[in-house]
């Protein structure tokens, strides 16, 4: 029977053999000194350096480290969920393993949650990326953020740490990761943010760059569309067909009083030929809504089923390695 876990470290991995051992060092000395059972899942997202043979080394001499390595790489998001799908811990802690979320913060989030918040978020200070590039971009998400989905937390995208069935119980897709104080607030949970550092990368070169903002800003768009119409796209476009029902209605009207009060000819006017074009219109979104719901319901069938393959699981000696084909 496996020990009761009480922090869960995710940490995805993708190409960091500059950064791992200086990550697993600082981070175990921090769980270690404030005296909490815990975990350290090492996600490898398919690293063509020399990650996946540092995560195998040290999970061979760290009893408390979980290397799992998917097949091929998937990004940022599937590496989380993976991670966060293995976890057993109490509270689940999420972060990045470039030493940008510093592992001696991560007490100050936990000691944090224990107060009874669902998730708890870290408000990067100071932050050293370059204006233009990172943290502009990064300010105007986060506002946009916080007007479409109503969480005020400031700082969408820093180090946090959330309840762990409530983090098993997430059904992230692609980008998501991002959004995640968002989507624990949509769902009716506690969020809050306490500030932390950002230090530079550690070491090696960044994988972001100024493409991903548009990536965020459709990431937005979406989350605006859910909470807005409660993830039922016929709300939506059923409101459109509507709208555009209303005015074709509205303009033949107007057409038909035109030709019974004042005999002008409607069938050849351009706001007639307008006025079914707006009826053929509020058809087609009509039909899209319709089909939209049909794809939804899909989705949520096999939203269950894994996105992804992991080819290993590595651990200690004493917790013989997993394989899931």
């Amino acid at each position: 029977m496996s020990k009761n876990i009480e922090v869960s470290i995710v940490t995805p991995m993708h190409n960091e053999e500059l950064c791992i051992r200086e990550f697993h060092t600082r981070i175990s000395a921090a769980l270690t000194g404030m005296g909490a059972s815990h975990e350290i899942i090492l996600v490898n997202d398919g690293s063509t350096d020399a990650t996946g043979t540092i995560i195998r080394e040290l999970a061979r001499t760290d009893p408390n480290l979980k290397g799992v390595f998917l097949a091929r790489n998937r990004g940022q998001c599937t590496a989380i969920y993976a991670g966060i799908q293995q976890s057993r811990g109490e509270f689940v802690v999420i972060m990045d393993g470039d030493l940008q979320h510093k592992p001696e913060e991560v007490p100050l989030l936990i000691e944090t949650i224990r107060k009874g918040w669902d998730l708890v978020s870290g408000q990067r200070t100071d932050r050293s990326e370059n204006l233009i590039l990172r943290r502009l971009p990064s300010r105007i998400a986060n506002w946009l953020l916080r007007r479409s989905s109503g969480c005020d937390v400031r700082d969408m995208g820093g180090l946090s740490v959330l309840k762990g069935e409530l983090a098993r119980s997430l059904q992230l897709r692609e980008g998501h990761h991002r959004l995640i104080p968002a989507l624990i607030h949509s769902m009716g949970g506690s969020v809050t943010e306490v500030p932390t550092s950002a230090p530079p990368r550690f070491a090696g070169k960044s994988h972001y760059g100024i493409g991903r903002s548009v990536d965020v800003l459709f990431d937005i768009v979406m989350l605006w569309f859910q909470n807005a119409f409660k993830q039922r796209p016929l709300y939506l476009f059923g409101r459109v067909a509507l709208l555009l029902f209303s005015v074709a209605s509205l303009v033949m009207l107007w057409l038909l009083y035109e030709k019974l009060f004042h005999g002008v000819h409607m069938g050849t006017r351009p706001p007639f030929l307008g006025a079914v074009l707006l009826y053929i219109a509020s058809m087609g979104a009509m039909s899209t809504g319709f089909i939209l719901e049909a794809l939804g319901d899909t989705l949520d069938m096999v939203m269950n089923r894994k996105t992804y393959v992991i080819r290993e699981i590595v651990q200690h000696e004493s917790d013989p390695a997993q394989k899931d084909d």
